[in-house]
């Protein structure tokens, strides 16, 4: 069968005339048997040298050689037909697969004995075999996804770019380690603003509580050198209760007045040491004199909030005294003051932002309140914990801070049983020990509440990216200019500027 009518008479049989011609050995004329001669240049091979290699059998092609020779002689044998099972090895000399081993016995290969090397590893310098852990030429080889030794991730890995940190924070969402480690740098970055506006608040609230306590520690030094006076009638004074009580409650005033102020003061102190700027006690008593009576109103507010189910509860007590047992009063003021801490820490941590957004978004009382729930959201968990973490750590720094000078005020005025020097020096070191626990709680604390703000308004808000481009024109500057403060209004954040709310450079 051919291609067609006037197909050459010389093309073999199922053949295409265009054919290209096969490939021919150097000493060979196309199809032509091994060993088989030449024929003349011109002529073209027929019969069973031009049919394909195929359809030839083996004994045809040449009658006085054997197929399959055997290696010793013997009988020559015929090949055996294509695709039959061979009894010698496959195409190209390469062994059959050995059947499986028996069940239980390893189908791989035993490693290498000791001191050979890994068989495939590249040979290392100097000609010796590759050993595990071994270093190559090209640095060592390690397994695969690991990388070699020298490098610090898997291949393909690229760490993530460190945040900008122009100040006291790296400009990203903070961690709980952040947020202590940016309070301390505030306080060793504007050491004058903060320890100093803090040594001042306490001396002056801690002054009359100083008074009052030394007052009463020296009319009862007399009962504590004899305590036998007590069995003879005598009644303990009451000038020096009455002067310790009296104290405490004008030092709770004062703080009360101070510490709001140095609350204000330190947060607008930390809304500069964000950018890395610093601010003098004078700047910021000018930036926050303003917002004073929004933060005496929220510190009232809030306080009311607290003091008002107190007042309920203990209605509650009495009314269940009157008609119950006592293992019923028992459980019910229990359960009161269990539901009553709750309350107050619920309380705190909703409405612990507010200070912050009163002096750096100026809001007024509500909305600075609102801001604050809504700020909290979701992370009101996470905000507890760190509040409380922050006031136990502030309260044990503090006592560890005034532990000893409180002993040794005790110890003067115990002895000095009465006398005016002995009233003086405990004074002085009462005093002394609250300002030296003071000086550090109060920023501590102020420092805790405003990294929290600026945190929770980088999660919600974005606002990031606007520390971030600020600080990236503050580098090209030079330095942080007080139009940095304005950065902290709502308006520049990512989602956009809030109702009801004065502008960045709107007067208060």
């Amino acid at each position: 069968m051919s291609d067609g009518p006037g197909s050459a008479p010389g093309t073999p049989q199922g053949w295409a005339q265009n054919q290209p011609p096969p490939y021919v050995p150097p000493d060979q004329t196309p199809w032509t048997a091994p060993g088989a001669p030449n024929p003349p240049d011109g002529e073209k091979p027929s019969g069973r040298a031009a049919q394909p290699p195929a359809e030839q059998d083996a004994p045809s092609r040449r009658p006085d050689a054997p197929a399959h020779a055997p290696p010793g002689g013997g009988t020559p044998q015929h090949a055996p037909p294509y695709g039959a099972p061979q009894d010698g090895p496959a195409y190209g000399g390469q062994p059959q697969y050995a059947p499986p081993p028996p069940h239980g016995q390893p189908q791989y290969a035993p490693p290498p004995p000791q001191g050979q090397g890994h068989p495939y590893a590249p040979p290392s310098p100097g000609g010796q075999p590759y050993q595990p852990g071994q270093s190559g030429p090209h640095g060592g080889y390690a397994p695969y996804g690991q990388p070699p030794p020298g490098h610090g991730g898997p291949y393909g890995f690229r760490p993530p770019p460190q945040a900008l940190r122009p100040g006291i924070i790296p400009l990203r969402p903070l961690a709980l380690g952040d947020i202590l480690d940016g309070t301390i740098k505030l306080i060793r970055s504007n050491p004058k603003a903060t320890l100093g506006l803090s040594a001042i608040a306490a001396a002056i609230g801690t002054l009359p509580l100083a008074i009052g306590q030394s007052i009463y520690y020296n009319s009862i030094g007399g009962f504590l050198t004899d305590p036998g006076a007590l069995q003879e009638g005598d009644e303990l004074p009451l000038g020096g209760l009455i002067a310790q009580l009296g104290g405490a409650l004008l030092s709770l005033i004062m703080q009360f007045i101070l510490v709001t102020v140095l609350t204000g003061m330190l947060t607008r102190v930390l809304g500069r040491a964000v950018f890395g700027g610093r601010i003098t006690i004078g700047e910021a008593w000018r930036l926050t004199r303003s917002r004073l009576p929004a933060l005496f109103g929220l510190a009232l507010l809030t306080g009311l909030l607290a003091v008002l189910p107190l007042a309920l509860a203990v209605l509650l007590v009495v009314l269940v005294a009157t008609a119950a047992s006592q293992v019923a009063i028992g459980l019910t003021v229990v359960a009161l003051v269990v539901a009553y801490v709750a309350y107050v820490l619920a309380l705190s941590a909703r409405f612990s932002m507010a200070s912050a957004t009163i002096v750096l978004e100026r809001r007024g009382v509500f909305d600075a309140m609102r801001r604050s729930w809504r700020l909290v959201g979701t992370g009101f968990w996470r905000v507890l914990g760190i509040l409380v973490l922050t006031q136990l750590l502030a309260a044990m720094l503090g006592y560890v801070l005034s532990l000893p000078v409180t002993v040794i005020s005790l110890v003067v005025s115990f002895g000095g049983q009465g006398s005016v020097v002995a009233a003086v020096i405990t004074t002085i070191l009462l005093t002394l020990g609250g300002i030296l626990g003071s000086m550090v709680t109060y920023p501590v604390q102020a420092g805790v509440n405003g990294l929290l703000y600026t945190d929770l308004r980088m999660r919600a808000e974005a606002f990031d990216l606007v520390l971030q481009t600020a600080a990236i024109e503050q580098q090209r500057l030079g330095w942080v200019p007080a139009t940095a403060d304005e950065l902290w209004h709502p308006s520049h954040a990512a989602g956009g500027s809030s109702t009801n709310v004065p502008g960045p450079t709107a007067a208060p």
